[in-house]
């Protein structure tokens, strides 16, 4: 039967299935068939809810999921058939992806596009309209470049990358394999360098580029500067939410990622497995070791040197409390 919604054929995967795709407990009906994912209190027949947080654990009673993914402890508070994890919400994500409907790029380079001569695109890869890709750039096999990016010279794009749309990568950024970059990000400008001379600034030529390593993803509208002399590094599996400036010469290690409109100034080192709140400050030229959270708003004025939480600001409260 096709779904309306997105013309596709909808798909219908047992219950019974799901637990031995992915490894989980299952209480119930194995036969029961899942064509899609909700929230607990959104799901309705044929759909998977899960429970991650545990306020949301007396809704388990009145949830109409046809089932819901659980840690095991939570298992009896459910009326409806279970799947049993570790992590629920690691689970719904694996679960969810099956259901994800994404677009198919055919290969080849669309007649709108510009591409230079110098420039090595592979025949599997996709090339969108209004893209153009300058000297020496590279793009490698199955990646997609979709429509209005705009690709400088010495450029790489590893295999598999996605640039959605309107994506720009200005000079001597390198992308690993799978790398997705979303809509309007700005990877390559110029670093914010400068030099008092005389009472008048100068700038300080960025003579290095950007590497970003495989499995990142970039949110809209991030920017990601050169490094000045050195690269800025992104390294394996670096998760960059919405509107987010990094500066020259930042570093950050594999599997750290950071919320909406953190800014990191130049030099900055993050270590791996870090997590930034949104709209949080990290001056330049400090470090943070590895495992280190750092809550929403906070500015992160010196060096972490040991992992754990961090904080700072104003939290909310009534102004007539304030005031008082």
């Amino acid at each position: 039967m096709g779904d309306a919604a997105t013309g596709h054929a909808r798909k219908k995967l047992a219950l019974a299935e799901l637990a031995q795709c992915f490894g989980l407990g299952l209480r119930g009906d194995p036969s029961i068939l899942i064509h899609g994912v909700a929230t607990l209190a959104s799901a309705s027949d044929g759909q998977l809810a899960f429970l991650a947080n545990p306020k949301y654990r007396g809704q388990l009673a009145t949830s109409t999921a046809a089932a819901v993914i659980v840690r095991n402890e939570d298992a009896d508070a459910a009326t409806t058939p279970v799947l049993i994890a570790q992590d629920p919400y690691a689970a719904f994500a694996k679960i969810a992806a099956l259901f994800e409907t994404r677009e198919t790029h055919p290969a080849g380079i669309h007649p709108g596009a510009v591409v230079a001569a110098e420039a090595v695109v592979d025949p599997s890869a996709h090339i969108g309209p209004f893209v153009s890709i300058g000297a020496r750039s590279r793009v490698e096999a199955g990646a997609v470049i979709g429509p209005g990016c705009v690709i400088g010279e010495d450029c790489v794009i590893g295999d598999g990358c996605e640039l959605v749309a309107r994506v720009t990568l200005v000079t001597r950024v390198r992308l690993g394999r799978n790398v997705r970059i979303h809509p309007g990000a700005v990877l390559g400008a110029a670093g914010f360098g400068l030099a008092m001379d005389a009472g008048r600034w100068l700038n300080v030529p960025q003579l290095g580029g950007v590497v970003v390593g495989d499995d990142c993803e970039i949110g809209a509208n991030t920017t990601i500067d050169r490094g000045a002399l050195d690269d800025t590094v992104l390294e394996e599996d670096v998760r960059l939410d919405n509107q987010i400036q990094i500066g020259h010469n930042v570093r950050i290690g594999a599997h750290t990622a950071l919320a909406g409109c953190v800014a990191v100034a130049g030099s900055a080192r993050i270590g791996r497995y870090c997590l930034i709140g949104g709209a949080a400050g990290i001056v330049g030229h400090i470090e943070l070791c590895d495992k280190v959270t750092v809550t929403a708003m906070t500015l992160v004025t010196h060096s972490i040197r040991e992992p754990g939480e961090y904080s700072s600001g104003t939290p909310m409260m009534e102004n007539r409390k304030e005031n008082s």
